[in-house]
């Protein structure tokens, strides 16, 4: 298919019937001196054309066996069960964008309350909303509440140094334009009692997350108590995976429990699409943001499910709102669903203690290769499935390496964290083998000689 522009007859008639005479006329708007005098474009394309050059361009991408796959850093690559993309591309749901209307929209509302009461089971809070944008939002909404939460309008937020640098990022960006202060994560080192120490009858909320950045457990006994003593809020960033062989947060006194849900069943694909998941407790139900599904029955007794607790209303006029988020990542949320659903309990708790036990394996073999160390500053913490390596050589020039090789490798801290320069820190799930991780380690050995 060739384009065929219009000729100059009907651009007139076209013009004329909007009632200007040239083209130009319809950016008289836009200031001179910001249009474009010109663009270079190439000419016309056939699709078949276009279709060879896309090919062409995609044809440069690194086409990675997922089991030599070592990054992660908030969003990793798990197993997805056939079932999630079988329900996925069902008409009713993939087309269902929000369920204002319960009489039309009663198979996605189901849909999304029993991912609440799935999420509610796995974080062990009591209520669940309908989900939002990605983990960093949900923890940016979890703070609001904290802010919103009691009489005496506290305005200040300690936050862990080892929540997730980007996570942190986004809640500063919330929060610039009101009266509050994010404390806790200048110098960028974690320290659970340090940060225990801070507290004062000024803090609304100390955010943590379980495993951390770094993939390490916090020493969470005792926090909350701190915490609830000062009159604040906790916070937990969690990662749903972890949950399924780790306590719950809401088992260590956690009020707002925060996670990406990317790892339930969502590809991790380059930006997107993610899924937040907020639940908290049942005295803070009125204040979460978004979407919150009930069961209910109509009016012939029948059981049924609708919106419930907050009115679109409320999320769109500030004054009486404490967020304006009203969307909410309904297909994601649905495959996360299908995917709890699908992995039950047990399954859960084997994805857990697999990425467990391969990510101890990968550290085993690599703490033995010269000029490598795991987790040096702090060797006997217990972590989940990341962990920190100290390289002989540049993270940038490590990864270039193991790309040489067919293998991506882990995340540079050096970034986020000044004082881990050519520090990486490498994800283990259950999709990388024994022979996958062997094959990491010999790459890295030859590094080391």
């Amino acid at each position: 298919m060739t384009y065929v522009p219009h000729t100059e007859r009907e651009t007139s008639e076209m013009l004329a019937a909007i009632g200007v005479s040239r083209v130009d006329d319809l950016f008289a708007d836009v200031p001179e001196a910001l249009r474009f005098p010109s663009l270079d474009l190439p000419p016309a394309s056939s699709e078949l054309d276009i279709l060879r050059d896309m090919r062409a361009i995609a044809a440069r991408n690194l086409d990675v066996d997922p089991s030599l796959t070592f990054l992660g850093a908030g969003i990793y690559h798990h197993f997805r069960p056939a079932t999630v993309d079988d329900v996925l591309r069902r008409g009713e749901f993939y087309t269902s964008y929000t369920q204002y209307q319960p009489e039309t929209s009663q198979g996605m509302l189901q849909a999304l309350f029993e991912y609440q009461s799935m999420i509610c089971r796995l974080t062990g809070m009591e209520v669940s909303n309908a989900s939002h944008y990605d983990g960093a939002t949900a923890l940016a909404e979890a703070v609001l509440l904290a802010l919103n939460v009691g009489q005496d309008r506290r305005r200040k937020i300690i936050v862990s140094p080892a929540v997730h640098p980007q996570y942190r990022a986004v809640v500063r960006t919330y929060v610039s334009g009101i009266a509050a202060t994010i404390v806790g994560d200048e110098d960028g080192r974690s320290d659970v009692e340090a940060l225990k120490r801070t507290l004062d009858d000024e803090t609304a909320a100390l955010v943590i997350q379980n495993p951390n950045f770094i993939g390490q457990c916090e020493p969470v006994d005792g926090l909350a108590d701190a915490v609830h003593q000062a009159g604040a809020l906790l916070i937990v960033v969690a990662d749903p995976i972890a949950l399924g062989l780790l306590r719950p947060p809401a088992a260590y006194g956690a009020d707002v429990v925060v996670a990406e849900g990317q790892s339930l069943g969502i590809p991790p694909n380059f930006g997107g699409p993610h899924l937040g998941i907020f639940a908290t407790r049942m005295a803070h139900v009125r204040r979460i943001s978004g979407h919150l599904v009930g069961e209910t029955v109509d009016a012939e007794g029948r059981r049924g499910y609708v919106l419930t607790l907050a009115t679109r209303e409320q999320h769109i006029r500030r004054a009486k709102a404490t967020s304006n988020i009203c969307t909410n990542s309904a297909a994601c949320a649905l495959a996360a669903a299908v995917y709890l659903a699908t992995m039950g309990g047990s399954g859960l708790r084997r994805v857990a203690e697999l990425c467990y036990h391969k990510s101890h394996y990968a550290a085993t073999e690599i703490a033995k290769l010269a000029g490598f160390a795991v987790n040096p500053l702090a060797p006997t913490a217990p972590f989940f499935k990341e962990f920190v390596v100290r390289l002989p050589r540049p993270c940038a020039e490590v990864n270039a390496h193991l790309r040489e090789r067919g293998i991506i490798g882990g995340y540079d801290l050096g970034g986020d964290y000044p004082h881990l320069a050519n520090h990486m820190l490498i994800a283990v799930t259950e999709m990388n083998t024994r022979a996958s991780i062997d094959r990491l380690v010999s790459a890295l050995r030859q590094i080391a000689t």
